[in-house]
């Protein structure tokens, strides 16, 4: 019965996945509504949680897959401080609990992409073999290649109805050059995303609670940054790229000129900008919106554009920035937690995930641990595919 305790879960296992969860017996105690007596017991081996408690551990509390409870040893992972090297020792301090356990997340479904397609990428044409960046390397030159890997066209995006379309379209033409994208929602307001970069299997994982524009731009970013082959938390905050080391400023400049370039190539630009006269810093917010939105943009984005081109100021992009900042909405997936879900996995992970359990290949048990959900939600995702494929 589901409510016995569970065979076979290691003691220390579970020990282990608290303390780097940063958890203390009280706190899960507290989110169990349990003694903390009970969940010592389950640590020292005197006593073992029931299959739901488990999923719990694992799904909410732990952010961990359900088979590692099982393992012989905890598994040989690196900490945010080794995985990124090129970031300040107090930009790594100040990472809160969930930004860790997020990260932790991004390489879980690293690992679970390497296990579902047998340790190689799928894409017919990875872009990080089709472009390699260099910080040395001509920004329009790079831009216009990964725009033509990804098969984007400027025509093609200009026609795009909103930004809605716009990262939806983004998103799909970088996991089909084999980068795979997941979103969430960080607490740490401050950051864009991350991203892990792999061999066979780089992983993006987007901020999800900044606006779509925000997220397009974050999203090339990341794109650069494993081009680069580097691992990478980016920030919001520009200022903070003056604080890192020079070479880790010159790639961080790089990587925004890049996803800039991509989405507004200057030359483009420059002719959409040849009729404004005038001091740039002296007009109407509605004339960047409205070229914001012909390439589904921010507003930022445009602005970079003019501060590439020296036509404002450095300090009046900052200033101006963080007005438009202050006025953002937050995006959302809507109060339906499986289709917030669904947004955040990558999607052609979880048809990968659907497509194996419909041919029996997985059980519905792994399929859950796949995609990282209690094997009872598992067939509500699976509904969430097999309607948009009949759509």
């Amino acid at each position: 019965m589901r409510s016995e305790p569970v065979s076979g879960v290691r003691p220390a296992l579970l020990r282990w996945a608290r303390e780097s969860a940063h958890l203390s017996i009280l706190e899960v105690a507290a989110k169990l509504k349990k003694d903390a007596a009970e969940i010592e017991a389950w640590e020292n081996g005197s006593a073992a949680p029931s299959y739901p408690q488990l999923e719990r551990l694992a799904y909410e509390l732990y952010k961990r897959p359900l088979a590692l409870f099982f393992l012989p040893e905890p598994p040989d992972e690196p900490s945010p401080r080794t995985e990124f090297r090129t970031l300040p020792e107090h930009d790594i301090d100040a990472l809160d609990r969930h930004t860790v356990l997020l990260i932790r997340k991004a390489r879980a479904f690293q690992m679970a992409l390497h296990e579902l397609f047998a340790g190689r990428t799928p894409a017919e044409a990875p872009l990080w073999r089709t472009v390699r960046l260099s910080a040395t390397d001509a920004v329009a030159e790079q831009a216009n290649r990964i725009r033509e890997a990804l098969g984007v066209s400027l025509a093609e995006q200009k026609s795009w109805r909103d930004d809605d379309e716009a990262l939806k379209r983004w998103r799909s033409a970088i996991e089909g050059a084999g980068i795979f994208v997941f979103k969430n929602t960080f607490k740490q307001k401050t950051i864009s995303g991350l991203c892990l970069s792999n061999t066979e299997f780089p992983v993006i994982m987007v901020n999800n609670s900044t606006t779509k524009t925000r997220q397009i731009f974050s999203l090339l970013h990341e794109v650069a940054h494993v081009l680069f082959q580097r691992n990478s938390i980016s920030t919001f905050d520009q200022r903070t790229i003056e604080g890192l080391p020079p070479v880790d400023r010159a790639i961080e400049r790089y990587c925004n000129a890049v996803a800039a370039e991509v989405l507004v190539p200057l030359s483009d630009f420059r002719n959409e900008t040849r009729s404004w006269t005038g001091t740039i810093e002296s007009m109407d917010d509605r004339r960047f919106a409205a070229l914001a939105e012909r390439y589904q943009v921010s507003r930022a984005v445009v602005l970079r554009r003019f501060l590439d081109e020296g036509r404002v100021s450095v300090d009046f992009y900052q200033r101006k920035t963080d007005a438009w900042d202050a006025q953002q909405k937050p995006s959302g997936a809507g109060g339906n937690y499986y289709a917030t879900q669904n947004v955040y996995l990558s999607e052609r992970f979880l048809n990968e995930v659907v497509i194996r359990y419909a041919r029996r290949q997985l059980t519905r048990d792994e399929a859950a641990d796949f995609i990282g959900v209690a094997p009872r939600t598992f067939s509500r995702f699976e509904d969430i595919v097999l309607r948009k494929g009949a759509a």
